[in-house]
């Protein structure tokens, strides 16, 4: 059986993950295309991604005080509630100041990986930097889940 994946409706785009309408803009399409590359070429758990969340509104964060009201384009959990992978996607090339803006993100999200997309294509930037994503697999390997 073969997973639904996105697909443009005029000035709309079906969001699987989010499972709405969402609008076609070069920002989004950018998000549609690399989260099918993280499902199915790079083995991420689709039920593990979050797309477009409020900071606040992670798991990890609910409840808490002094979280930015800011939204992540694409969080990937390691299992439960333990952030794995924050991307951030702009519709163009990826500038040093998007860079600060995702690690000011995750300041409070506490992701071990940290990564940004745009027309110049995707990358991880933090904790070291690499001209691509890895694989969920290579990033678990990595990343060891603190236990609740």
């Amino acid at each position: 059986m073969k997973i639904m994946e996105s697909f443009k409706l005029k000035s709309n785009f079906f969001d699987p993950q989010r499972g709405r309408l969402v609008a076609a803009t070069p920002e989004e399409e950018r998000r549609q295309s690399l989260l099918q590359q993280l499902i199915h070429q790079l083995s991420f758990p689709k039920q593990l991604i979050a797309v477009e969340k409020q900071i606040g509104e992670l798991p990890h964060l609910k409840g808490r005080s002094g979280i930015p009201k800011r939204r992540v384009d694409i969080l990937c959990f390691a299992g439960g509630i333990h952030p794995l992978l924050l991307i951030e996607c702009k519709e163009g090339d990826v500038t040093a100041a998007d860079e600060q803006q995702v690690l000011g993100y995750n300041h409070y999200i506490q992701a071990p990986f940290v990564a940004v997309a745009g027309k110049d294509g995707a990358r991880l930037i933090f904790p070291q930097r690499v001209p691509f994503i890895p694989s969920y697999p290579q990033l678990m390997e990595r990343f060891s889940a603190p236990r609740s």
